[in-house]
């Protein structure tokens, strides 16, 4: 490291706790220096391809350090360990002393993010999305059986590009001729040179299931990500100025995981793979919004998937409700009114319900009356009503396992 950078350096006796699951202390990560370091939460929903040992080299605490949000799980030195700490303020010194660290947080930040997403949409969605360009032309369907021609002719162009030799490739272009005269606006390349790229409202910047090497900074505007499942449209983000999106992509060399679409007119910073290289040594400030725009999305995944795991699904909408509070850091103390930016639909499809049942649980919150839908928004008269409720869920949730446990015991 250089000596601009002042690492300072801990030690830990085997079976002391570094980092506790819910505590606010997250101003800081560690990297190990010496020894071995147990990773462990209190509800594991799911195995993660890392395991949960880690020894010199590999780093722990960025996901809360970087977002700022409470500690997702607890750390334990399994030996006597030395740890470098790395305060949230140094990152950017830390990229610039030490550029292999940042590719390597990232890179695996990354896959992590792309494997918690896919096993939140099986257990929340059912089902996933095909992962090959093939399945461009049913996004086009999609879209077309909509007259949202832009996203249509979009993704069918993109089908014809990338399967030359499908078996509906001539069906593809028979559509696109007959919407072509209501499609305004569509740009396919850019030149290298044209890293700043304007796009109108609803047009698609890029396609689930297509192959991407760049990603994007919104400049001006919002862009929407979205993924078609099961023949239903799911809005993942609204992201907005300053946001990065596509990176996934770009740092793994594979398709599209979901569809960015100009939420409104909006001006974009492109840049590709060779760029980006360069910007983690050059440009330290882009690496570090990156890994904190990373770190709280997985940190946002991980709260949707200990969703999946009440329940009860009124305890489920109310325990959704609340996570998007924390995720806008929406603070408790603030007794008061708010509006949430998606509707009735965006809630069910978050929490994995539709049809009948999910149209029954939607009338059950909706019975509180302080709870109501404004312009098709979903708004709490009082925000403590959505921790009061979710605790209450949380608690019973707890009381269930209990008494399950005890009967298995018996």
């Amino acid at each position: 490291m250089s000596n601009h950078l002042q690492l300072s350096f801990v030690n830990f006796k085997k079976g002391a706790y570094i980092m506790m699951e819910g505590r606010e202390d997250t101003d800081r990560f560690f990297i190990i220096r010496q020894g071995k370091v147990r990773i462990f939460k209190k509800v594991e929903v799911v195995a993660e391809g890392r395991g949960n040992i880690l020894g010199p080299g590999d780093f722990f605490g960025v996901i809360t350090a970087m977002s700022s949000h409470n500690h997702i799980e607890t750390a334990q030195a399994l030996t006597d360990s030395v740890l470098i700490s790395v305060r949230k303020d140094q990152y950017v010194a830390l990229i610039q002393n030490n550029t292999p660290v940042a590719m390597k947080i990232i890179l695996q930040f990354s896959q992590r993010m792309r494997y918690l997403d896919e096993v939140l949409t099986r257990l929340t969605l059912k089902n996933l999305a095909e992962d090959h360009p093939a399945h461009l032309y049913d996004v086009g369907e999609y879209y077309a059986a909509r007259n949202q021609y832009n996203q249509a002719y979009y993704a069918y162009h993109q089908y014809i590009m990338y399967c030359p030799q499908g078996e509906k490739v001539q069906t593809a272009r028979g559509q696109m001729m007959k919407m072509a005269p209501y499609v305004n606006g569509l740009q396919f390349s850019f030149g290298p040179e044209e890293s700043t790229r304007s796009y109108g409202r609803d047009t698609m910047i890029f396609s689930e299931a297509e192959p991407g090497d760049e990603l994007y900074i919104i400049r001006k505007g919002a862009v929407k990500i979205v993924k078609i499942v099961d023949n239903q449209e799911v809005l993942l983000a609204v992201l907005k100025e300053g946001d990065i999106f596509g990176e996934m992509a770009l740092l793994e060399s594979k398709l599209r995981s979901a569809s960015a679409v100009a939420y409104e007119d909006c001006e974009l910073l492109a840049i590709n793979r060779i760029n980006f290289e360069r910007m983690v040594g050059t440009q330290p400030q882009i690496i570090a919004r990156l890994t904190t725009l990373l770190s709280e999305r997985i940190w946002f995944i991980y709260k949707q998937l200990a969703n999946t795991l009440i329940k009860n699904p009124l305890g489920r909408m109310y325990d959704a409700l609340l996570i998007q509070l924390e995720k806008n850091r929406v603070s408790m103390k603030n007794f008061g009114r708010y509006t949430f930016d998606f509707g009735p639909q965006e809630l069910l499809n978050m929490v994995g319900l539709s049809g009948t049942e999910g149209n029954a649980v939607l009338w059950k919150l909706l019975e509180n009356r302080r709870i109501n839908v404004l312009e098709d928004k979903l708004q709490v008269e009082d925000i403590s009503e959505i921790q009061r409720q979710t605790e209450y869920y949380r608690k019973l949730q707890g009381f269930e396992k209990a008494r399950h446990a005890a009967d298995r015991r018996a």
